[in-house]
């Protein structure tokens, strides 16, 4: 989870330069590398002089507030873009960040307001029959 203070306009690699409204920004990405979830953190802790995601390019200009993980064995990132995309006062605003290997619309979310993980980790639990225990740490 990312927040952004002011009004920037960011460019996100191919996709263009889009104006990014003060808020929170969910991202979703998957830990599978070398590493997990402790190697894919430590990356995003660092500002990244060569960026290669387009999450790379956002988290320039925002500050990380807090990481939502589970340690599930089956890759869920694509389930919790549907999830998050459904949520009350979620919104898209790039369509296709982070998605374009998949055929997700985008796996970056905004509200103005920050979110809970309790809700979203219920949201779910009622979805999803099988999953890991979501867990909540500040960056």
């Amino acid at each position: 989870m990312l927040r952004l203070t002011s009004v920037r306009a960011i460019r996100v690699g191919r996709l263009g330069i889009f104006d990014f409204l003060p808020g929170w920004y969910l991202y979703v990405g998957s830990a599978f590398g070398p590493g997990g979830v402790r190697a894919r953190c430590a990356h995003h802790r660092q500002l990244s002089s060569k960026p290669r995601w387009h999450i790379d390019n956002l988290r320039a200009q925002t500050a990380p507030e807090e990481v939502w993980f589970s340690y599930d064995p089956v890759q869920r990132e694509h389930q919790w873009a549907g999830i998050l995309s459904r949520m009350c006062g979620v919104s898209e605003p790039v369509r296709r960040f982070g998605a374009s290997d998949c055929d997700c619309s985008s796996h970056l979310f905004y509200l103005p307001d920050k979110p809970d993980w309790h809700g979203f980790a219920q949201q779910v639990e009622m979805q999803l029959s099988e999953y890991a225990v979501i867990k909540c740490k500040d960056f």
